[in-house]
């Protein structure tokens, strides 16, 4: 079945679209429910699995619904923010929604410093520098992914944390305040592996947060944090100087 009936119909796509912003705003599916399936939808409504595809596509898109792969599509619980112009604490956003924050160290030890991180850093080529790299969830739905490195001459105890209990935002806050911090935003497209673990598809657009702190001249850290662009959005407010 095609998406229009005729050339003056109402694209099939947008009624299922209407239909389901209906039942959420009825109160029948409400925040973290799953919604029906696309089979099931199909099976339900009569349509073609390309307009019901597409119309949960587009509400995922739009921050209506989420999309999670292996498990399912589920009434959005509203997109979380973080602002440019910050050096916030996901963990503190998170609570501050009244939701759960829970993070997955995937990757926690030491290297030598390439020429870029070198750079990023500001130390020797080939000098040590600590990685981690983290899953953050918001009511076990993936959110963030931080890909963090540390000045092991900053926060020398970095490694011996263990940041399912504390994240690295809040323990670097507490150990050494930063003065200064660089941020750079960017629209960006999933690496494979990355869309893997924030259970998206590589097609769905991501808003990478590259953010570097400073104590006094020195760094501290310089951080890569990748967010779904359907469960985040960044927003800032400023006084005029």
């Amino acid at each position: 079945m095609d998406d229009t009936s005729d050339q003056t119909a109402v694209p099939r796509y947008l009624g299922v679209k209407h239909m389901i912003q209906q039942r959420i705003s009825s109160g029948d599916w409400t925040p973290g429910q799953r919604v029906p399936s696309e089979n099931e939808l199909v099976a339900d409504l009569g349509l073609s699995r390309m307009t019901i595809n597409r119309a949960l596509r587009e509400l995922a898109n739009e921050g209506v619904l989420t999309r999670i792969q292996g498990l399912g599509t589920f009434v959005a619980e509203g997109k979380g923010h973080t602002s440019t112009f910050e050096v916030r604490n996901i963990a503190d956003e998170i609570a501050e929604r009244g939701h759960v924050h829970a993070a997955k160290v995937l990757v926690l030890d030491q290297m030598r410093a390439t020429p870029e991180l070198a750079d990023a850093l500001q130390i020797e080529i080939g000098a040590p520098a600590f990685h981690s790299l983290i899953l953050h969830s918001e009511n076990d739905i993936p959110v963030q992914l931080e890909d963090r490195f540390v000045n092991p001459m900053a926060a020398p105890d970095y490694l011996a944390l263990d940041f399912s209990r504390e994240t690295p935002n809040r323990y670097l806050s507490a150990t050494i305040p930063w003065t200064d911090a660089e941020h750079t935003v960017e629209a960006v497209l999933p690496a494979s592996w990355e869309a893997k673990l924030l259970a998206i598809s590589r097609a769905d657009p991501c808003l990478a947060i590259h953010r570097k702190t400073f104590a006094g001249s020195h760094v501290v850290s310089s951080a890569r944090l990748l967010m779904p662009g359907s469960r985040y959005r960044i927003s800032s407010r400023q006084k005029a100087g």
